[in-house]
């Protein structure tokens, strides 16, 4: 039990628990917008910026999210080009995530094994710079939210509604997604490139199960996520397992357990 006591895990608590509030909230909006293969698609961008930080000798995490942001405005780009077609601009940039990625590991063959700690988390390396940015990201992504919550709940519930009534909704498109890139860039040192999505979908999955109202469906998929931090990071202190895979192993019990539950009351 001396691991709760330490510096590093409680900088990995604080750290999960930040991210265990942006993640779901910006998973409820991506869900509803049936974009949440997103999250893959940005994680992948983003290793190919922690990659290409590494080569460079600047900070991972910020060359990460810069790329990101990119990868954003281009998603947006390409499903305006694709408007039929929208899911055909996240396999684009997935795609060439990958490809960017996989050039510079050859390119940079010293630092493969930094790189790769970025796929599966390394939550208990966070240092205070590490919680500086994921608090700045937190604030940021709750403060828009509540400042544009009645547009947002209007678009995404009815999009040619909120057309009609003159909302800007390619500026709020680019809004979110880009809020997406910042929590995703984030995270990716706390859950992994190959789980950070689980913390965008698998919350809301539970919320929707039980929630009633689109607000409702907001508080569960925080308490979900929050639950699911907690009680995933303690349980790798207590066992040394894997704290991202716990984390999100956590979560997919909690969906089994709702969907029991759920089943249970229809009986």
């Amino acid at each position: 039990m001396d691991i709760f006591s330490e510096y590093f895990f409680q900088r990995a608590l604080l750290g999960g628990i930040l991210i265990g509030l942006t993640a779901p909230l910006m998973g409820v909006f991506l869900v509803l917008r049936r974009l949440s293969m997103i999250g893959d698609t940005l994680a992948h961008v983003s290793i190919a910026g922690i990659a290409l930080g590494f080569l460079i000798n600047v900070y991972p995490i910020g060359v990460g999210l810069v790329f990101a942001l990119l990868a954003s405005f281009a998603i947006e780009r390409l499903r305006k080009a694709y408007k039929s077609y929208a899911e055909l601009s996240i396999a684009i940039i997935m795609s060439g995530g990958v490809a960017l990625a996989t050039l510079l590991f050859t390119l940079g063959k010293g630092f493969n094994m930094n790189v790769m700690s970025y796929f599966f988390g390394s939550i208990y390396t966070l240092d205070n710079f590490d919680l500086w940015v994921v608090f700045g990201v937190t604030v940021i992504v709750i403060g828009v939210i509540v400042l544009n919550y009645k547009e947002l709940f209007l678009m995404f519930f009815d999009e040619d509604a909120a057309g009609v009534s003159g909302l800007p909704l390619r500026f709020y498109n680019i809004m979110i997604t880009m809020l997406t890139a910042l929590v995703i860039s984030v995270a990716i040192k706390i859950v992994g490139a190959l789980l950070v999505s689980s913390l965008l979908t698998i919350p809301v999955a539970c919320s929707l199960l039980v929630a009633k109202s689109f607000k409702k469906s907001i508080f569960w998929s925080v308490l979900f996520s929050e639950v699911s931090v907690v009680g995933g990071l303690f349980a790798a202190g207590m066992w040394d397992l894997a704290p991202g895979a716990t984390i999100v192993l956590f979560l997919i019990g909690l969906l089994i357990l709702s969907l029991f539950i759920k089943r249970g009351f229809r009986l």
